[in-house]
């Protein structure tokens, strides 16, 4: 009823104006975050959520409020985009005091939060006895966030808090009971200039009001969103939009309903493409006295502007010539944090052995080839030229690729306040004719993983060139022109395959495909494509000093391993998390457990049953290099002992025949 009547009044005074017509929208409570305490202020760092809580247990209580002090905690999201188990975002930023909402640069490695005024870690008063709140910024460091500093327009007369800023970096919004405004809180911003952080401006009474304007978010599309007690709202503090993106700016905009309550909404955050988000609400059926909810909605909020875009123009090359190549396929692709393709479908896996020790094979991911990407994003004209619009908002990987050449991969990042863009990208011609094939296993027709191929020939002699099969048993090399070779196929539990290949007079095609068969010495090896007791190598993913959390954005080495696991549905593995040798025994041992159960957590996630899943912490009981507690080690020597291995323990497969997908034919 108390609803009812706040937006009757809301119609009544004439607020119709400004509360939006929304189009469907799915909301649900993170309720893996969330607890009895409250959890609010969300906001996405790599592949998680950063948020606020009062979950924190033991020391001191604030006197204001009666509860614990306010971190910042840290939860990966699912491949649905909810958020898992939440824990301490850092050790150096979380303090004895109150820390609050928090925003990252593009890059990922400079955080803006807020905090309790402190000095010498400390909390320092004004006249009055009042511990304001400050802005302050920190570095992502070897081992954690590092070089914490206040902003200079910080004082210890009032609080600046809630920082949120812009894609490219240049202007930081915030809330601030400075003198001069217009409420209680008021919204500001200041921009950078390179060197400084301006003077803040007000944003004025078109967005302030005589109440509070907290929580702002600046999305990358020039909209802000922001709560406010003081324009008419459900009841509570509701969450606006206001696009701010222009000279003129646009009209305040209520979210309306399912958003906005007659309870508090706010601190709402929303994802690149527009369609997902989260926002904090006290409203009835939660966990705690703020919850986290998740919210989904096609298109995108009604009256938000498009995402700002760039015409990227590309030229292709001849990489000898310096002529146009016309004709050339190009694909673009978003680029994740970890440098890789954010596409996981682009990628195959090989496994090889590993450098340091034959028996242990290492997961790498190798690109697929250009006829099992789809179709071209784009095709250059006969001047080697073309044009597409792009997000400003991503970084991308552009994959040129054309008959009779090398392709070739480059990184455009976009500048979002440039509405054009130029990349030219040259290319190498290729004097060879690609070779592909699959090794298979006579008599029953399975692809055999991890195969190795030797490659000999007269024009070449005394030189074998090595290639390995990947998971599918597909290998793939470029044949110089003009010569006879040998292709011989071995792996342990079979007897060599061998067949003869040519490039002399080659004709017309540049690719053939030449499958090579080899013979089981017995069924075993069929049954068991991996070996029981075979360790696998997961070289990326990464942990930072003192977490658990995996650090590579998309995962992909996980994601690697899931379709391992569904390739072969009878395997069962021992995941064995390792750590470097810093901090105590004890507590790597326990660390390395909880990393250990956080790549479990995500291969469940995806499907694989939880008893095909055995997590074990081994600690720094298993160091790979001589980076012991009296060596002095540089962090990415460290970083080689914080691994996550595969053991094979049990796999068991059919060992029937199956036709093979082509004649083999050469």
């Amino acid at each position: 009823m108390r609803r009812l009547y706040a937006v009757l009044f809301f119609l009544v005074c004439g607020g119709w104006q400004q509360l939006m017509a929304q189009k469907p929208i799915n909301i649900r409570n993170a309720t893996r975050i969330n607890t009895a305490a409250r959890e609010f202020a969300p906001t996405f760092y790599q592949n998680g959520l950063v948020f606020v809580t009062s979950r924190v247990k033991g020391g001191e209580l604030d006197k204001q409020t009666g509860e614990p002090f306010y971190e910042l905690y840290y939860a990966e999201l699912d491949r649905q985009g909810v958020p898992l188990a939440g824990e301490p975002f850092s050790m150096e930023i979380n303090s004895y005091w109150h820390e609050n909402q928090a925003s990252f640069n593009r890059a990922g490695d400079r955080v803006f939060f807020s905090r309790s005024n402190q000095q010498n870690g400390v909390t320092k008063s004004d006249n009055a006895g009042k511990i304001r709140m400050k802005i302050y910024e920190a570095d992502r460091g070897a081992f954690d966030w590092e070089n914490l500093r206040e902003l200079s327009f910080d004082s210890d007369k009032y609080s600046c808090m809630h920082p949120t800023l812009s894609y490219d970096g240049t202007r930081l919004f915030f809330a601030s009971n400075m003198p001069g405004g217009l409420g209680g809180m008021d919204l500001y911003v200041s921009d950078w200039d390179g060197v400084h952080w301006s003077e803040p401006i007000n944003l004025g009474p078109d967005i302030n009001t005589a109440r509070n304007e907290v929580f702002p978010y600046y999305h990358d599309n020039g909209a802000l969103f922001f709560a406010s007690e003081g324009h008419r709202s459900l009841g509570g503090l509701d969450i606006f939009m206001v696009d701010v993106s222009g000279a003129k700016w646009g009209n305040v905009i209520n979210l309306g309903a399912p958003i906005n309550t007659s309870s508090d909404d706010f601190g709402l955050v929303l994802d690149k493409e527009s369609e997902k988000g989260f926002f904090a609400s006290d409203r009835p059926g939660g966990l705690g006295k703020d919850d986290i909810y998740f919210f989904e909605t096609e298109g995108g909020f009604t009256g938000m502007k498009p995402l700002p875009s760039v015409a990227l123009h590309i030229v292709v090359q001849d990489d000898d010539t310096g002529r146009p190549a016309g004709n050339t396929n190009l694909r673009v692709f978003e680029r994740s944090s970890d440098g890789l393709i954010k596409d996981g479908n682009t990628y195959s896996t090989e496994l090889t052995p590993s450098a340091d020790n034959n028996q242990n094979l290492v997961l790498r991911l190798i690109r697929k080839d250009e006829d099992e990407l789809g179709a071209p994003t784009l095709v250059t004209n006969r001047d080697g030229e073309g044009t597409m619009q792009i997000a400003a908002n991503k970084e991308y990987v552009i994959l040129a690729s054309k008959a009779g050449y090398h392709s070739k991969e480059v990184v455009y990042l976009p500048k979002p306040e440039e509405a054009k863009g130029e990349i030219k990208i040259r290319i190498s011609p290729a004097n060879c004719v690609t070779l592909k094939g699959k090794v298979l296993s006579e008599g029953y027709g399975k692809p055999v993983p991890n195969a190795l191929i030797r490659i000999s020939s007269p024009c070449f002699p005394g030189k074998n060139i090595e290639v390995r099969t990947n998971l599918e048993g597909a290998y793939e090399y470029c044949l110089d022109l003009g010569c006879e070779f040998v292709l011989e196929g071995s792996k342990e539990g079979y007897k060599k395959g061998q067949l003869q290949v040519s490039t002399v007079n080659l004709r017309g095609s540049r690719s053939f495909t030449a499958n090579i068969r080899v013979t089981p010495l017995s069924s075993d090896v069929v049954r068991k494509p991996l070996a029981e007791g075979t360790i696998i190598i997961l070289e990326n993913i990464y942990y930072d000093f003192n977490k658990s959390n995996i650090r590579t954005g998309d995962a992909h080495d996980l994601e690697s391993l899931v379709a391992l696991m569904k390739k072969y549905p009878t395997m069962e593995v021992e995941l064995g998390a390792h750590t470097d040798s810093r901090g105590a025994e004890a507590y790597n041992l326990q660390l390395s457990l909880r990393r250990a159960e956080s790549a479990r957590n995500f291969l469940i996630q995806q499907g694989i049953a939880a008893y095909r899943i055995k997590a074990v912490g081994y600690g720094e009981s298993q160091l790979r290099n001589k980076c012991t507690d009296e060596v002095n080690c540089t962090e990415a020597e460290h970083q080689y002992n914080r691994r996550t291995e595969v053991k094979v323990t049990k796999i068991d497969e059919p060992a029937t025949f199956e036709q093979p997908a082509d004649s083999g034919k050469h």
